[in-house]
């Protein structure tokens, strides 16, 4: 009886663990999908956000580009760049789901800097 109770305590323990949590890779790719769904990029590609234009209360896109210019030069933003930054979210997105931590976090790393600072 013991053994059987003990087996039945494990068994609840490991069904109560809920979801497996959101990699912090899983959470980069979020965050930049939603700038490159911002008013800043469709600004800079000249579209109209996918889904539309980004809802007032979100915490992670402007509702409109902000004023001024990036203090790096290098990191203004192009259509192209924005672009590539899709394509490598792709990739990264990949990488998540196959377990490669590192390789999406360097992936994410290199989508950032082709998206520049987006207005």
């Amino acid at each position: 009886m013991r053994v059987t109770l003990g087996l039945a305590a494990g068994i609840l323990t490991l069904a109560g663990a809920g979801p497996v949590l959101a990699s912090s890779c899983s959470e980069q790719i979020a965050t930049i999908e939603r700038r490159l769904d911002s008013a800043g990029a469709a600004a800079v590609t000249g579209t109209v956000p996918p889904g539309g234009p980004t809802p007032s209360p979100s915490g992670k896109a402007l509702d409109a580009p902000a004023a001024g210019k990036p203090t790096d030069p290098a990191a203004r933003p192009s259509a192209s760049g924005i672009d590539e930054a899709r394509d490598l979210i792709r990739r990264a997105k990949t990488q998540d789901a196959a377990g490669d931590v590192k390789g999406c976090e360097t992936t994410m790393t290199q989508a950032k800097e082709k998206a520049g600072a987006l207005p």
